[in-house]
Order: structure tokens, then C-alpha cells, then sequence
């Protein structure tokens, strides 16, 4: 089920498979279930994954699969992935029987035409129904309303009724309530919005680049919304955003159906002009707009290159950082997108760092994987009875409302003589009562094991780890987190530390 509120809910689906084997006599003994996850792609599925990874391991007790309708496996783009799916779960031996629809699953040319033509139609449905939500999304933006988004620096968001009076300031992390309510930008601190006429007439008048700019913010000690220190890519961001002028933007980048991340042009911005006070005065806004555009025009692979090349003489060695402060050339972000990496990038112009920078790559991944790592705690703990919420700021998760937990992926690396050691660095700022570090495998692509470690242990904020380790850390060692999950679910935090 991709969202909490449509008609087929999971409890309703559960229901007619319920149904369907007791008129067949069988008996239901586990249940897979992907509450409020899209079906466009199977990243994410993880109930769905759990269940061809037992199917095809041996490891299921069951010899029957009870689906809803063909659409539950998903409403992919392309219908063969979909067929594929339950082709895995068939040759490993199991009979896959559809409780809802009205034929039988019995591999007949009948029901092979069926299924092939559901699995169409459920892709088309996702493709129409795409185009019904961003139709609605434009609409809501030409009548001024924000659609998603922190308001950004300078800026905050109010909340609207129907009737279009404000009821409250949203802050960060709170959405509203209510379908009939609205949200729209408004001005944010005084002292924030001067900030930002500051910065533009350091831009615009005074000539001054994005780097320079930061560096004078930092040393008066501004910071971002975030808290943060100033950038050169945080600076750029306020002096190229209309909202500060009172516009209303959607569309810059498309990402339907969650299929490949496409950054549009302006002309196919949807925009509704003076949906807001502007906190910065549009001739300005322009002016900072020529100077961007003047120096953002396309560069060819070669050129970029030959760019690099001249960094990397004046100054004799290139990094993200070197690249960024660069005003008369594209961010390192640039590179990576035109040239897969910027390691790539080096690679063609025959600069090799001294250091081996492949750990970038890596954390990379482990950054992209940490959110997969903490949605498996949060139902782990949730299958046993507990309950968990994690704080939108911290990233903690707080367990029965009893104790905090910190989840931390720890690299892999292999040391010259071939053994592997972890270095885990904790979150001892924010103090979590136990600290769950994720050991990740000699290729980093899946976790090797789980240590638990009670705050009350631990005085360092690194740990270092070798493949064995002292009895007094390995009995908090678990090769899979459900001795966690146990603990959560029945503990308090004192038995488990």
C-alpha cells in the first residue's frame, strides 16, 4: 500500500486473502506486509524482498503464496518485472494463487493472458495517475500554496485554513493536519531577511563571489537554516531562488515515477508571481540573475577537463573543495554527474590523488544504506511489541519512550597485512543510551554483524575493531539484530544495558 489513505488498505487486503484460505482450507502462517511503500519500484519492498530472499533460500515453512490481485506485486513501468517476481517464487517450488481476482492461477493460456494484461494495465494506472497528481500539484501552485520543502533561510512557513486565514507557524519537521489546509512563505526574522538583502548587494554591487560572501557571513557568525556554516553552494542557493521575490516555483526537477532524476529548464518551471512578500527587491533579484546566467553556460567534457588540468597546475592538487571555490566553473557536484565520479574525472587527465579516495565512493553508500539499516530496526522493534519514533533533528530513535538509540554504519578496510578492522565513531554529543554499530562486510555492500553498546561503556567517541574482539564488547555482539529487537520490544533500558 503506497499511501495511508487509499480504499485498498493492507487491513482490507489481509482480510479477503483470509477469506480465500479458509474456503481452501489453508492455514496462514506468516505474512509479509509493505504498509505506506510505493509499488512503482521494489527498493524499499522489504517485506517483498524478505519473502523471495526465504522462498529462494528454503527457509519458508509454507508451500502456498496468498496475493491480493496482480497488482500487489507492484505497478511496475515495465510488466515483465512484475511476471519475474512470481517466476522466482514458482521455481523455487511454491504455487502463487491470486485471492481476489477471478480465475486460477493454474498456468493456462487464460490466465497467462490475464495476468500479462492486468500487469499493463496496472502500470498504466500508475502513469495516469502521475499525471492527475502533478496536474493537481501545478494547480495549487499558480493559486500560491507551497508545495513541500523547508521555507530555507530568511524565510518560514505559515499555515493556512480554508478560509485562508493563518492559524500557526509550521516548523521544521511539523506538516499539516488537515487535507482543507494550505501552507504558504512567509517572512522570516527581521534579522534574517537583512542577511539576505546583504547578500545580494554583495553579489550585485559590490561584486563579491559566493565563496568570498560566505567567508564574511561565518566570520560575523551567521549561520544557515540548518545551523550550519556557510558555503559557496548555500549562498548560491539564496541568490538564485525566486521565492525570495515573492514567486512561487514547482517543477525545476522531475522525478516521475520514480524513474530517472531529470533537472528541467526554465521555460517548464511552473510559477505563480507575488504568491508571497518579497523580502528582496526584483530588480536585484535580476541583476544577481544576469551575473549566474553570464557564467553558467555549457561546457563540453574537453573543456571541463582543461579546466581541471589548469586547477590542478596552479594549484598541485584538485579536491571537491578546490573545484567548488572555482567561481568561473561548475561545482564538483557537476563533475560527478557529467563524469560518474570525480575519481573519473581525475582519471582522464591523468591525476592520481596520493590518498585512495575510494572511501568516498564507499561512504557513499553506506550514507544511502543507513535509512534502509534504521527502517529494519524501527519494524524489528515494532514486530515485538515496542514502539519507536525517531526525532527528525537528531536522527535518534527513541524506543517505548524509554531510552535513545544511535545507529552508525562502520566501514570496512582491510589492513596491509589482510586483516579487516572497523572504526566506528559515536554520536557522543547527543548521548544515545545504547549505540547500535552496524559492521559492515569486507566489500561493504551488506552488514557482517551488529554490536550493542550501552553509552554507559563507552568513554571514547572512536572505537576501534578488529575482526575479535575483548569478551567484555563481544557480549554485546549479535549476528542479526533480533536479539535487539527482543530486548526493545519486553526491556527497559536498564535490562538491557
Amino acid at each position: 500500500m503506497s499511501t495511508e489513505h487509499q480504499q485498498y488498505s493492507t487491513q482490507n487486503q489481509s482480510k479477503t486473502i483470509r477469506e480465500y484460505a479458509e474456503r481452501r482450507g489453508i492455514e496462514i502462517i506468516k505474512t509479509y506486509s509493505d504498509d505506506a511503500k510505493s509499488g512503482l519500484i521494489i527498493g524499499g519492498r522489504r517485506a517483498l524482498q524478505q519473502m523471495i530472499s526465504d522462498v529462494e533460500s528454503g527457509s519458508a515453512e509454507y508451500r502456498v503464496i496468498l496475493v491480493y490481485d496482480v497488482t500487489r506485486w507492484g505497478r511496475f513501468q515495465d510488466a515483465d518485472e512484475s511476471a519475474y517476481y512470481e517466476y522466482r517464487c514458482r521455481r523455487a517450488g511454491m504455487q502463487v494463487a491470486y485471492c481476489a481476482e477471478q480465475f486460477e492461477n493454474d498456468g493456462s493460456p487464460t490466465s497467462t493472458i490475464v495476468k500479462s494484461v492486468k500487469r499493463a494495465m496496472a502500470g498504466e494506472y500508475s502513469r495516469e495517475l502521475s499525471v492527475k497528481v502533478f496536474a493537481g500539484q501545478c494547480r495549487l501552485i499558480e493559486l500560491g500554496y507551497r508545495q513541500g520543502g523547508p521555507a530555507g533561510f530568511g524565510l518560514r512557513r505559515a499555515l493556512l485554513n480554508e478560509r485562508g486565514e493563518v492559524k500557526a507557524e509550521l516548523k521544521r519537521g511539523e506538516h499539516k493536519s488537515l487535507q482543507t489546509d494550505r501552507v504558504i512563505l512567509v517572512p522570516g526574522p527581521e534579522e534574517e531577511q537583512r542577511v539576505v538583502r546583504r547578500m545580494y548587494e554583495m553579489f550585485v554591487s559590490e561584486g563579491r563571489a559566493e565563496s568570498e560572501i560566505a567567508e564574511i557571513l561565518n566570520a560575523e557568525g551567521h549561520r544557515t537554516d540548518l545551523d550550519r556554516p556557510w558555503t559557496r553552494a548555500t549562498v548560491h542557493q539564496v541568490l538564485t531562488n525566486e521565492k525570495y521575490i515573492g514567486n512561487n516555483v514547482f517543477n525545476k526537477v522531475s522525478f516521475k515515477l520514480k524513474q530517472r532524476r531529470v533537472v528541467n529548464p526554465r521555460d517548464m518551471w511552473i510559477r505563480a508571481e507575488g504568491a508571497y512578500e518579497a523580502i528582496v527587491d526584483k530588480a536585484l533579484f535580476l541583476r544577481a540573475r544576469e551575473i549566474v546566467d553570464a557564467r553558467s553556460r555549457h561546457f563540453s567534457d574537453e573543456e571541463l577537463l582543461d579546466a581541471l588540468r589548469a586547477i590542478l597546475k596552479r594549484q598541485g592538487q584538485l579536491s571537491g573543495l578546490i573545484i567548488d571555490e572555482q567561481n568561473d566553473l561548475p561545482s564538483s557536484s557537476a563533475y560527478r554527474s557529467r563524469f560518474g565520479s570525480l575519481l573519473r574525472a581525475y582519471r582522464l587527465i591523468g591525476y592520481e590523488p596520493e590518498r585512495d579516495y575510494r572511501y568516498i565512493e564507499i561512504n557513499k553508500a553506506l550514507r544511502a544504506a543507513h535509512p534502509q539499516v534504521v527502517e529494519e530496526i524501527i519494524e524489528g522493534v515494532a514486530a515485538q511489541g515496542g514502539s519507536v519514533l525517531q526525532d527528525p533533528d537528531t536522527q535518534l530513535l527513541r524506543v517505548n519512550d524509554e531510552f535513545s538509540v544511535s545507529v552508525v554504519l562502520a566501514r570496512c578496510q582491510a589492513t596491509a597485512a589482510g586483516s579487516l578492522r572497523w572504526h566506528i565513531r559515536l554520536d557522543t554529543g547527543l548521548v544515545p543510551a545504547i549505540t547500535i554499530a552496524v559492521r559492515m562486510n569486507e566489500t561493504n555492500d551488506a552488514p557482517r554483524d551488529f554490536y550493542l553498546l550501552p553509552s554507559i561503556d563507552m568513554t571514547d567517541a572512536r572505537l576501534k575493531m578488529a575482526e575479535q574482539n575483548g569478551l567484555w564488547l563481544d557480549a554485546y555482539r549479535t549476528e542479526t539484530l533480533h536479539d535487539f529487537y527482543v530486548l526493545a520490544g519486553r526491556a527497559k533500558v536498564t535490562e538491557v544495558a
